[in-house]
């Protein structure tokens, strides 16, 4: 098969990336499992916090966030929902959050209190309050990319696993579930696998590593109010938040781990059910299903994205770590511009942070 771009790798990246360029250029998209966004796309937390990563991630988020709410209108269920987000701490550390995210908002005790009421009052002394932060329903929007990118032309392949990548003339050949493509230009948006992508098209690694973060639903003794905030504590160790009558958490844990089918690690959940169980009064009876995702990043913990400048036409949207989700609108958008030439003069310092060629990348 030939065409012009040929996007490897089926999750929340290249789909909306094949959304992006599918109007312009041909584009297929080939995903090594049977599912589309198997592996950490449908594994996430479902939330979008503009307070939540380094700045480039804020200001993407910030973006991804008005981009899905035009999309959203436009369809007949909203695919962001309002969700609060509180971080608990002791009073300076509120302090220091509100002090550096301008979208934070510091609440006294009785304050977080009437928030949730469900908290124990003794375990901390104040919160900082995020209202920008939104729920997302991450099956719709990955149900968007990929109708959107079908009706633009984009012809999307599950259970095709590339085994080469080779450069040929000012293209590339491939080979995916056994079928041979031509292609102008490659996208590795493998996620865990984007390293080995690159190998085989002749690119240098840039030091991605997969990190195991395990969610789960769990029932509780008494109800959980559906329209709570999401909750963790300052150092980022856990969150909970509610998921109709139950409520995900999150033991946060960042794992190094072979690219794969990850797998829960049962310990973690009953750690974190125990220090959930600690700092609120809703008391977990049980776990109703627990899961775990990959979260790729290279050493800087920023997405990888852009062109290889040693290998022509080989363009990198990988290691997005916990933000793919939260950015997917906006990245998707601006790397569409950096492949088609079009990036805004405004843009170019956000460009060049998240660059293939940025120093520190192994």
């Amino acid at each position: 098969m030939e065409t012009h771009v040929l996007i490897i790798g089926g999750g929340i990246a290249g789909l909306s990336l094949a959304w992006q360029l599918a109007p312009a250029f041909p584009v297929i998209v080939v995903e090594a499992e049977e599912t589309l966004a198997y592996h950490t796309s449908s594994r996430s937390a479902r939330q979008m916090q503009p307070s939540y990563g380094p700045a480039p991630i804020q200001e993407l988020t910030h973006r991804s966030i008005a981009l899905v709410e035009q999309i959203s209108a436009g369809l007949s269920s909203p695919i962001l929902m309002p969700r609060l987000m509180m971080t608990l701490g002791t009073e300076a550390q509120v302090q220091a959050l509100v002090d550096t995210h301008t979208s934070l908002t510091a609440l006294d005790h009785a304050q977080t209190m009437h928030r949730s009421p469900d908290l124990r009052p003794e375990t901390f002394e104040a919160a900082a309050l995020d209202e920008t932060a939104r729920e997302v329903d991450v099956p719709a929007l990955l149900d968007f990319y990929r109708r959107e990118a079908v009706a633009a032309g984009a012809v999307v392949l599950t259970g095709h696993a590339v085994t080469e990548v080779e450069a040929a003339g000012t293209g590339f050949t491939a080979t995916a579930g056994g079928q041979k493509f031509t292609a102008r230009i490659v996208v590795n948006a493998a996620g865990a696998w984007a390293d080995d992508v690159a190998r085989m098209a002749g690119a240098r690694p840039r030091g991605l590593r997969p990190y195991r973060r395990s969610v789960a639903i769990v029932p509780t003794q008494f109800p959980v109010d559906p329209a709570g905030p999401m909750v963790e504590p300052a150092d980022e160790s856990f969150y909970y938040r509610p998921d109709g009558g139950h409520l995900l958490i999150s033991p946060c844990e960042s794992v190094l781990a072979e690219p794969g089918d990850a797998q829960v690690v049962e310990a973690d959940i009953a750690q974190l059910i125990q220090r959930i169980d600690a700092v609120t009064t809703l008391g977990i009876t049980g776990v109703v299903r627990a899961w775990t995702g990959l979260r790729t990043q290279p050493a800087d913990g920023l997405p990888v994205v852009g062109m290889d400048a040693d290998v022509p036409n080989f363009f990198w949207l990988a290691g997005q770590s916990g933000y793919g989700i939260q950015t997917s609108a906006a990245l998707a958008t601006m790397a569409a511009q950096l492949v088609t030439g079009t990036l805004p003069d405004e843009d170019s310092a956000l460009a060049a942070s998240l660059s293939p060629q940025r120093a520190g990348l192994n």
